[in-house]
């Protein structure tokens, strides 16, 4: 029997025609509406970013999306993106991460996220010391809320951790039994961090995968590529069936995120976006389900 594979449409994938970091980050299709769609297309779940969390919830109570949620036998949930979590308490930009924490913390625990994602998107400075603190500060804390695992992500734009070794050096340090690292093949690849090199990461914290293509040659424009020029898994240059294979050679059991940030695929209609992002996605895991 082939071993099941759990798809999950991040945010950005099927959000829609939104204003990634540059203006409306809310989604225009309705909440019900994707979680319909998910389960349409065989997705096991979805992602949802803090500003349309905060929109969504002008609307419903997170008893309802969970409702909704669960009534589309959805089972995994991410939510993001907690941003500034490392800074000093005093900051004005720490004051505002703390009240998205407060956001974030009490919607994972509502509605069962799989996982709370943090990240440094802005390149904010930090030393390692720093950073590993903190960072088991957030999880002690957020265990107080929600049994979700917090994620790190590791990304080009993180000035203080970019290398296998200085992510494990703080998820590592902090040893929160919560805590875990999320990788993510686009970043992987733009970093030159291998497949084999994921490896080197204890599975029990290789906490979460993100699948996203793209090409080798980076662009003139960093920003604009990351969050415009994506392509759906399989589709550009990237060895994503080498990470799949590496991650599941390793222990990693998924869930696995599709994150495509992608002005093209945003454009379509909501149907075309989930079955694109779900048909290419699924075709990565071809070999090893046939063989399974």
């Amino acid at each position: 029997m082939s071993e099941r594979v759990d798809l999950v449409a991040l945010y950005w994938t099927v959000s829609g025609p939104v204003e990634v970091h540059a203006g409306r980050e809310w989604s225009l299709f309705d909440w019900a509406d994707r979680c319909a769609e998910a389960r349409k297309v065989g997705f096991s779940g979805l992602g949802i970013w803090h500003a349309d969390l905060q929109h969504v919830l002008e609307s419903r109570t997170l008893g309802e999306m969970r409702q909704v949620f669960d009534d589309n036998g959805l089972r995994h949930l991410e939510v993001e993106c907690l941003l500034d979590w490392f800074l000093d308490p005093d900051d004005e930009r720490r004051r505002a991460s703390d009240e998205t924490r407060a956001l974030l913390f009490e919607a994972a625990g509502a509605l069962d996220a799989h996982h709370v994602k943090v990240a440094n998107i802005f390149g904010r400075e930090a030393s390692l010391a720093q950073l590993t603190e903190r960072f088991g500060e957030l999880c002690a804390d957020a265990a107080q809320h929600t049994d979700a695992k917090i994620v790190y992500e590791l990304m080009p734009p993180d000035v203080n951790v970019q290398t296998v070794d200085a992510m494990l050096e703080v998820v590592g340090g902090a040893a929160a039994s919560n805590g875990g690292i999320a990788i993510d093949t686009w970043h992987m690849s733009k970093l030159g961090i291998a497949p084999d090199e994921l490896r080197r990461i204890p599975v029990e914290y290789l906490s979460w995968v993100e699948l996203s293509d793209g090409q080798v040659e980076n662009m003139d424009d960093p920003v604009d590529e990351v969050v415009n020029h994506r392509a759906l898994p399989g589709e550009g240059e990237f060895d994503i069936r080498g990470y799949v294979g590496a991650c599941r050679d390793h222990g990693y059991g998924g869930p696995w995120g599709v994150e495509v940030l992608s002005a093209e695929l945003r454009a379509n209609p909501m149907d075309v976006i989930f079955r694109r992002a779900y048909d290419t996605t699924i075709r990565q895991f071809e070999h090893e389900r046939s063989s399974a």
